[in-house]
């Protein structure tokens, strides 16, 4: 279980743990994108499925394979939204996934707050995601000790925007980088986004994650 995670809100996390869960599909396996951003959701709508059900019902029903919905505008993974869940059952549903098998990737929010703590403490491993700019990149810093702090160190950075000119290796503590560069298209359309997340999805395998 993967937590897609950054300090500052709209780096390209949703669009990471999007374009990320399609290229660890495999036939016969699913990635399931849960909706981790209580306050401010928008994976259903990336996605193009319903906001509900979601987690609550996924709780209920102690199913959250069964309760998630196909994406509709990218086949091949499953899609959890948030809408409506508090923190105590997102926290619960969190516990619930490790679980489950195949790869499950927690679209997580922004900041350090204990919504952002839950998905983290959850989780195996973090996937940074962060643009070039100082700010972000201090931001994407904080996230990363949280993470390690909750056990759940980064097995990789994807910096979006990016020319490649700035490595966040040291800044961030983890030597595996993927650049996506600035698209004019929207970035999941594009077969230079699949490029780039299927070399990040390539790098956590290596690392047997």
């Amino acid at each position: 279980m993967l937590a897609i995670a950054g300090g500052k809100g709209g780096c390209g996390k949703t669009t990471t743990a999007v374009g990320l869960a399609r290229a660890l599909a495999t036939p016969g396996t699913r990635p399931l994108v849960v909706d981790a951003d209580l306050d401010m959701p928008d994976l259903h709508h990336r996605t193009g499925v319903d906001r509900q059900p979601g987690i609550d019902e996924a709780v209920a029903r102690g199913d959250p394979r069964g309760v998630a919905q196909p994406a509709r505008r990218f086949p091949g993974i499953d899609v959890l939204p948030c809408d409506g869940a508090d923190t105590a059952t997102a926290a619960a549903l969190f516990e619930r996934l490790a679980d489950e098998e195949g790869p499950v990737l927690l679209d997580c929010p922004a900041g350090a707050s204990p919504d952002a703590a839950a998905p983290l403490r959850a989780a195996d491993r973090t996937v940074l995601v962060s643009t070039p700019r100082e700010r972000s990149l201090r931001d994407a810093a904080k996230t990363a000790a949280m993470a390690r702090e909750l056990d759940t160190p980064p097995a990789a950075v994807v910096l979006v925007r990016s020319d490649g000119r700035v490595d966040p290796g040291e800044l961030l503590g983890c030597d595996a980088v993927v650049h996506v560069p600035e698209l004019s298209e929207p970035p999941l359309e594009t077969e230079e986004s699949a490029a780039r997340h299927r070399q990040c999805a390539k790098s956590l395998s290596k690392r047997n994650i």
